[in-house]
């Protein structure tokens, strides 16, 4: 087992198979808090191996839960991304492409192994190579049901095999509500000037819109269902902190719609020392720095995408935009660090620089990011695709509502 500074690139192997190293840090809060009731056991004495699949399109917290749900049925987690392909076949085009969703996956901390340009459908065919070639035990999905463009079940095979286990859908969030979001920001353009700045904030962050909330069919979005918990913030966290003498690492900012690119920068601070602190802005720091529609997820979410890295340690949630001496010793932090692609970089050039203090005290360095990806990038993405987007959110709003109306309590975490 590597030391908790061994973190490891999730693609450096260049294998088929992916496997992902867990830093001494991750491993231990995976052991504490993944629970293990119901858990299948294998036949023959080896490690339980589990399989879920998916697209991890517009990859939010509610991913991560389930993936951590999924880890929790077995000893080791196999995730299969579904390929550009497939998903355009299946569903329009995707938002993110296979590359990025490949490293979002990997750098879950409850992932093993990545099996890209997986189908979006269990074939018997890719079911024999998994229980075959993976030693797969068991095949996980969600309550929610995901019904084929035939109207079939798309793990009625695995089903009837037996191999099938079922996890409870993570509430309050789905890539649709994160789409529609976006799609109001372009709707709302023309009363941006008319509303309260921190009124029409919070209505961004929570999907909500006063035009839009009656529930008619030109509702491309809804008020989110997200209620936060402490057990949740608990089940995806560490649970250690630093040991004595450990290199603290602060990185800070919005975090907004967690995409590859902020991955990158988090394994690449992380590198830099033994633990790695992000400090995740408030809702209202946010939108005063970025504008009256950000942030799109609000703190709480953003807190939780953060949170499910790998890479990562511990967050402060609402973190002060500036880093000050009493917060640098509070923490122990030996290294402050920004990176080169980032929604604001102008900060050195502002009257009030947020990392004036440590950049006095000689700990403050600039890190060059791998990808040149921003929250504005896979905003700029949706917003070019909207009508696309749009009809695809129209379909999936009704089914969505439908859920909603018909549910029901499922036990479970």
């Amino acid at each position: 087992m590597p030391t908790s500074g061994d973190h490891q690139h999730p693609f450096a192997t260049g294998k088929l198979i992916t496997t992902c190293v867990l830093g001494g840090a991750a491993a231990v809060g995976l052991s504490f808090y993944l629970t293990r009731r119901d858990r299948p056991s294998s036949r023959d004495g080896r490690p339980v191996r589990v399989y879920m699949d998916g697209c991890f399109d517009m990859m939010h917290y509610g991913h991560c839960n389930a993936l951590r749900q999924a880890r929790a049925l077995g000893d080791q987690l196999v995730v299969g991304v579904v390929s550009d392909a497939e998903i355009i076949a299946n569903k329009g085009p995707p938002v993110t492409p296979l590359k990025e969703r490949m490293i979002m996956v990997s750098a879950v901390k409850w992932v093993d192994e990545v099996i890209p340009d997986a189908p979006y459908a269990i074939t018997e065919e890719f079911m024999k190579k998994l229980f075959d070639e993976y030693k797969i035990d068991y095949i996980i999905h969600g309550d929610d049901p995901c019904v084929l463009p035939d109207g079939t079940d798309a793990y009625a095979l695995a089903k009837k095999a037996g191999r099938y286990k079922q996890i409870k859908r993570t509430e309050g969030v789905s890539s649709t509500d994160i789409v529609g979001r976006m799609l109001l920001c372009v709707r709302e353009r023309s009363v941006s000037d008319t509303q309260n700045h921190s009124t029409l904030q919070r209505q961004f962050s929570s999907g909500r819109s006063p035009k839009f909330d009656d529930g008619g069919s030109d509702s491309g979005t809804r008020i989110s269902h997200f209620l936060p918990t402490s057990r949740r913030i608990v089940q995806f966290s560490n649970g250690k902190g630093p040991v004595p003498d450990a290199r603290i690492v602060y990185i800070d900012g919005a975090f907004d719609l967690f995409h590859a690119g902020h991955v990158e920068i988090l394994r690449i601070a992380r590198g830099l020392g033994d633990f790695l602190l992000v400090g995740i802005h408030t809702d209202h720091t946010v939108s005063t720095k970025r504008g009256t529609h950000r942030p799109i997820m609000n703190l709480h979410e953003r807190s939780l995408s953060v949170l499910a890295c790998r890479y990562v340690d511990e967050v402060i949630i609402g973190a002060p935009w500036e880093v000050s001496r009493d917060m640098i010793t509070t923490f122990n932090i030996s290294l402050v660090v920004h990176g080169t692609v980032a929604e604001n970089n102008d900060f050195q050039k502002e009257e009030e620089n947020p990392y004036a203090v440590p950049i006095n005290m000689g700990i403050f360095q600039i890190l060059d990011s791998t990808l040149d990806i921003t929250t504005t990038t896979i905003i700029r993405r949706i917003l070019a695709n909207h009508e696309a987007y749009q009809k695809r959110n129209e379909k999936k709003v009704a089914s969505e509502k439908r859920y909603y109306e018909d549910k029901t309590f499922v036990s479970g975490d």
